[in-house]
């Protein structure tokens, strides 16, 4: 049921009944079996937006906001950028956040699975089963799909391990506006992220973007790159690649500053100003020959770098770079073993980092600083081409799917068949197991089986196939032998087939994750029943304030003031509104 203004409860002062308001004038409360229906139902509807792009034949959404409009069918994106305001329906955002953020594949899929599985609810809640005991169900059959399916999970000899990786980057990106160029780029993905060190942190893969060209220009570097700063005249004196060169960072200001800009000064003599300038000049100077003189050939700053230091570095033939970004830095730290000093006192060779070459290289119409064949390379750099600038960009977050797969992989390195078949498979499982358990969780687990099938039936649906016959026929191989386990949609030739056999390979932890998360996003909103919003409180905070009274009117009252009430007094501090009788 579901009611709008206050909610009030009958009491008896002294033999007098009068209502007492427990809930804020304008309060909208929504409550019982209509209210758990109308919360599946809006899950359902930001279900039905995205289930469209599953699948390597999905398709793609272009959301378009006040300041830009996105291409993509990443499950996650497309639903953040929906704006969605239902506050249950938010459930799915968050699950396809922690999704994306865990595992980073597989958004689409879990929000696809969680609408199923309420679906599957809502026929139950409607047939009057109580909300808890299918919560109950549920869970006993995610927990029975997760020991099945750590059973069906194989794991690659560690010899093959790279072709797994590569497997599985591919797999991921099947479904990408890239899916054609997918040998392309799981090949830079797995690079990238095996150049990292044990920790693989993926801020330390840096992406930049050109545009103009096609993606297959992209490329690793096997350092870092960063588009060249901001620099003065001096800058084209400077030489523009090395063998070998020495590498100093500092987080140091190497430019003159203006005295009125930054300090007040109080002379005697107007002669004592010179020396003051004279002194400032000193500094500057004695700050860049000791740069030159502890042999570095590349200077980069995160601060400032003026004309003066400019020009100086030019005459002894040292490269320098001014305002460099933090991350770059970092990056640069990590490639060639420099340190980053706040000081130019004391400089040694062993704060010195190096690499194989450093070059300028044009790319597009930019220009890049690259650093190559870093000895302690433990970073890596990312250059993405494009004609559009949102194919860059969808190309990026299809690059981060893909790099978060590989780091994943590299951890837990067990791997199931993609394409449906694992969902199948766990869904006969669970239909066996249904007919051993008595009472109506038979129909509860049941009806979780069948929910997993809505993964390989929403493929076969994308890709144009006709859903039933292609899970008539999944159906009828996974019942046949054990063999039939690894059978899922076979895309190519619009039927099924062997996905293991086709490297159709996913991490476990893909589909683990998903189907944890699917579950507990469906019984957290069945076990809402009640709904009670605020739009006063909601739009002027300070207004929510503890109130009670009768009638009419908000009334606040004391202790003293209810006693009084009892005894036919009047006990109210004061009124609000038009009070009441």
């Amino acid at each position: 049921m579901g009611s709008k203004g206050r909610v009030k409860a009958k009491m008896n002062f002294g033999g007098v009944p009068a209502n007492i308001i427990l809930l804020r004038e304008g309060t909208d409360t929504s409550q019982g079996k209509p209210q758990l229906l109308s919360n599946i139902t809006a899950c359902l509807s930001v279900v039905d937006s995205v289930r469209s792009t599953l699948g390597p034949r999905g398709m793609d959404k272009l959301i378009h906001t006040a300041k830009e409009a996105t291409i993509s069918n990443d499950g996650a994106t497309i639903i953040q950028l929906l704006d969605i305001e239902h506050p249950a329906a938010r459930t799915l955002v968050d699950i396809a956040k922690s999704q994306d953020s865990e595992v980073g594949d597989g958004t689409t899929s879990v929000v696809v699975l969680a609408g199923e599985f309420l679906r599957a609810a809502k026929g139950f809640v409607e047939d009057g089963v109580h909300p808890q005991a299918i919560i109950r169900a549920f869970r006993k059959a995610c927990n029975l799909a997760q020991e099945k399916l750590e059973q069906l999970s194989t794991r690659p000899p560690p010899s093959e391990q790279r072709t797994m990786l590569e497997r599985c980057a591919k797999t991921a990106l099947y479904s990408k506006l890239i899916a054609s160029q997918s040998d392309f780029f799981s090949k830079v993905a797995v690079d990238a992220i095996l150049r990292l060190d044990e920790d693989r942190d993926l801020d330390l893969v840096g992406i930049k973007k050109v545009p103009g060209g096609s993606a297959v220009e992209s490329f690793l570097v096997d350092g870092v790159a960063f588009k060249k700063t901001f620099s003065y005249a001096g800058f084209e004196m400077q030489p523009k690649s090395y063998k070998t060169p020495k590498i100093l960072l500092l987080n140091v200001e190497l430019e003159l500053k203006a005295e009125r800009d930054n300090a007040e000064i109080r002379l005697k003599d107007p002669s004592q100003y010179q020396s003051i300038v004279d002194a400032e000049w000193e500094i500057i100077y004695d700050k860049l020959a000791k740069c030159v003189q502890v042999g570095a050939n590349i200077v980069l700053s995160r601060l400032p770098i003026g004309d003066l230091a400019t020009q100086y570095f030019a005459d002894h033939d040292i490269f320098c770079a001014g305002r460099v970004a933090e991350e770059d830095i970092k990056r640069v730290i990590k490639a060639t073993g420099a340190r980053l000093l706040s000081t130019c006192n004391n400089l040694t060779a062993e704060i010195l980092g190096t690499c194989l070459t450093f070059e300028e290289r044009q790319i597009g119409s930019e220009r890049y600083n690259l650093f190559l064949g870093c000895p302690k390379a433990q970073t890596a750099t990312i250059v993405l081409r494009g004609g559009a600038e949102q194919c860059i960009e969808e190309t990026h977050r299809s690059l981060h799917d893909a790099m978060m797969i590989v780091k994943r992989a590299i951890v837990n390195s067990t791997v199931v068949p993609g394409g449906g078949a694992i969902e199948m498979e766990l869904s006969k499982y669970l239909r066996g197991l249904s007919r051993t358990i008595k009472g109506k969780e038979q129909m509860l687990v049941n009806g979780y089986a069948k929910a997993l099938e809505i993964i390989p039936r929403q493929v076969a649906e994308n890709a144009g196939f006709d859903s039933t016959d292609i899970l008539n026929r999944l159906r009828a191989k996974h019942h046949q032998s054990e063999e039939g386990k690894n059978f899922g949609v076979d895309i190519n030739q619009e039927g099924i087939c062997d996905t293991f056999a086709s490297y159709v390979w996913e991490p476990t932890l893909v589909k683990r994750n998903a189907l944890y998360a699917a579950t507990e996003a469906c019984c957290l909103i069945l076990s809402i029943d009640e709904t009670v919003r605020n739009p006063k409180s909601e739009g002027n905070p300070a207004d929510n304030q503890p109130v009670g009274g009768m009638g009419r009117g908000n009334m606040a009252m004391s202790r003293a003031g209810m006693a009084g009430m009892a005894r036919g007094a009047r006990g109210a501090r004061h009124y609000r509104g038009r009070g009441g009788r």
